[in-house]
């Protein structure tokens, strides 16, 4: 921020500061960097601006612009950036923190929810390492798409507020347009929070961010510190329940990358499943495969196991187990239910789970669409055959057995079973579209299909595709 920079009036927003009540060691306070001489505002996303009470004419105000890319702060907030450590690939990497991200504001709507406003790409900050501080147009625009797109899904998630465009050029794996994304979040606590403390020793700060975020986010087991460990392993089966039905892959489930609250943060290289592959891999720098699609429900364990360590201090070891052991169970009945809604199967029946194996096995073998498969199935017969190729034998079995089953309704499948996905090729069309052309129209037609993924949309029918080959085999990495 430049020194003649005053703070910019909240814009209606009712601030707070509630995680600067924490002492001092659990964050830095400072100004963003000043990325960009003249930023410009890409898009603004007028869904997520409701749930701060945001009034839409801030977006036309340029003070509010030099808000959202780091030039100004908000009266009333002093910007931090937090401190957190975290598991790497399975590998302690100990402290990292919010190396280029800064929250700016918490908000309290009318409905009494509190709301992190951060920055992503404002700059350095203490906890960058090698890094430079800066996000790059790419990344951010995949980030903003895919919080609206799991928003419109029903999965607990980040939102993105705005994007900016700095000006400058950033470097990655080559030059790249920078850029500033705005994201909202009940909380922006993670597993390594927890984790930066612990391993230190430091006890007593672990039971005062614990209390913190209890306090906050769950009121109702104030005191009760294993109830809300419980409620974690609940949340985060849940999540990691929905992230499998969708098809929705991750890519970088680190413990640093794990919300306290089980909401889906830190977009990075994910992907939504074209072709259904198990063992899909979306990341390209996971050379082990360690996150692959299949291994999620796996990993999401083994981070609460890291936390349940982090919380070891606070919390009887007997209690921690006995919370761990609901994992598996919690995801088994949520998965277990989103499937069943998916097929249309409103009555429970025993042969279910085979069911459900064998359409996933076929699917597997044919390498069908995932998301295809499921929206399709209550259609003609001969459409959804035909998604399984050379399979269409065996496809046509599993249907015999499925009609003589289903008694659901096909309209209330279309209500669970999406006929749009944020597919790779998608949002790189979004990405070049802006980048090549500073086609934001484009932006912005995607963005209304995916926060209505379940709608026809008349005209936009390429966008419900599998990828055009031009536009196959695209790539995502961590730097993504």
């Amino acid at each position: 921020m430049s020194a003649e920079a005053k703070p910019a009036l909240p814009f209606g927003l009712s601030l707070e500061n509630h995680f600067a009540r924490l002492p001092g060691e659990f964050y830095t306070k400072m100004a963003a960097e000043r990325v960009g001489e003249k930023p410009q505002l890409v898009h603004a996303n007028l869904a997520a601006a409701e749930l701060i009470d945001l009034d839409p004419r801030a977006f036309a105000d340029p003070q509010f612009i030099e808000v959202l890319s780091g030039h100004r702060p908000l009266e009333g907030f002093a910007p931090l950036a937090m401190v957190y450590a975290g598991h790497q690939f399975g590998v302690w990497a100990g402290q990292l923190g919010d190396g280029r991200a800064l929250l700016i504001g918490q908000v309290r709507n009318r409905a009494g929810e509190l709301w992190d406003i951060q920055l992503k790409g404002s700059g350095k900050t203490p906890y960058s390492r090698f890094g430079d501080g800066r996000a790059v147009m790419r990344s951010s625009i995949r980030e903003y798409l895919a919080g609206e797109a799991m928003a419109s899904l029903g999965i607990p998630t980040s939102r993105a507020l705005a994007l900016v465009a700095t000006g400058e050029i950033v470097r990655r794996e080559q030059a790249e347009p920078g850029a500033v994304l705005t994201r909202l979040a009940r909380s922006h606590v993670r597993f390594g929070h927890f984790e930066h403390f612990h391993y230190q020793g430091k006890s007593e700060q672990v039971r005062l961010l614990a209390d913190h975020v209890i306090a906050e986010y769950f009121p109702e087991l104030a005191g009760d510190h294993a109830a809300w460990f419980n409620e974690v392993v609940r949340r985060t089966a849940r999540m990691i329940a929905q992230w499998q039905a969708i098809g929705f892959a991750h890519g970088v489930m680190n413990t640093d990358n794990m919300s306290i609250l089980g909401l889906t943060i830190d977009y990075g290289p994910y992907g939504f499943l074209d072709a259904y592959e198990p063992d899909f891999i979306c990341n390209h720098s996971d050379e082990t495969g360690r996150y692959a699609f299949i291994n999620q429900p796996a990993i999401a364990h083994w981070n609460l196991r890291a936390l349940a360590v982090a919380l070891s201090s606070l919390i009887e070891t007997d209690k921690l187990i006995a919370a761990l052991n609901q994992f598996e169970g919690e995801f088994a009945a949520a998965y277990r239910a989103l499937m069943r809604a998916r097929l249309g199967l409103v009555r429970e029946n025993e042969g279910d789970d085979k069911l459900i194996g064998d359409l996933l096995a076929l699917m597997a073998q044919a390498r069908a669409d995932y998301t295809l498969t499921f929206r399709n199935l209550p259609r003609d017969d001969a459409s959804w055959l035909a998604l399984f190729g050379e399979y269409r034998g065996e496809a046509q079995a599993w249907l015999v057995r499925y009609r003589a089953r289903f008694g659901g309704d096909p309209a209330a499948m279309d209500r669970v079973n999406p006929k749009y996905a944020l597919r790779n090729w998608v949002a790189e069309t979004a990405i070049r579209a802006v980048e090549d052309r500073g086609d934001v129209a484009m932006l912005d037609r995607i963005l209304k299909i995916l926060q209505l993924p379940y709608d026809e949309h008349p005209g936009d029918e390429e966008f419900a595709a599998p990828p055009p080959p031009a536009l196959c085999g695209l790539e995502v990495s961590c730097s993504s």
